[in-house]
């Protein structure tokens, strides 16, 4: 959903299908918020105060859960996410050289996203594939055995290839 869709109409729409779909109970708040989060991109504060508000939880304990998963995110994020794995089986097998490519190639540090929105950078302690390291998620793609060589072609499927 694009930003300017984030009226106060849709971000109350959002929530309440959310709250339907699973629940009105604290219970609910983490697949709540995921439901929430993947329809609008991300967990803008009204949106926080409206999943409190129908879960009678406070905004604090909303915002708390929202920060605390990186699966959430409180901030836009790019079109396409990059997340890296920087456990040791990806560092010992390449990961940082991997990781300074990432960051040549992007332009942007660890949890930022590029000026024009298209890339987000995210630094995760895992992604379970570790016999395959240097190991990255481009949006729910999982990419093993990856050097700096291989980096730039794999990006460009996702920028020119209008993935």
């Amino acid at each position: 959903m694009d930003t300017k869709e984030l009226s106060v109409e849709n971000i109350q729409k959002t929530v309440r299908s959310a709250c339907e779909a699973h629940g009105y109970e604290r219970e609910a708040i983490i697949p709540v918020l995921l439901e929430v989060n993947r329809t609008l991109g991300y967990l803008p504060t009204p949106a926080l105060v409206e999943v409190g508000r129908h879960l009678r939880t406070p905004v604090s304990q909303v915002f708390s859960v929202a920060s605390f998963y990186y699966l959430l995110t409180v901030e836009p994020r790019g079109k396409h996410v990059i997340q890296m794995c920087e456990s040791a089986p990806c560092h010992v097998m390449g990961g940082r050289q991997l990781y300074r490519a990432i960051i040549d190639t992007l332009g942007i540090e660890p949890g930022r996203t590029t000026p024009d929105g298209k890339w987000t950078f995210i630094l995760t302690s895992c992604l379970g594939t570790c016999g395959v390291g240097p190991v990255v998620q481009i949006d729910d793609d999982l990419y093993g055995n990856l050097t700096p060589a291989k980096l730039k072609p794999l990006l460009a499927r996702y920028t020119n290839g209008g993935e």
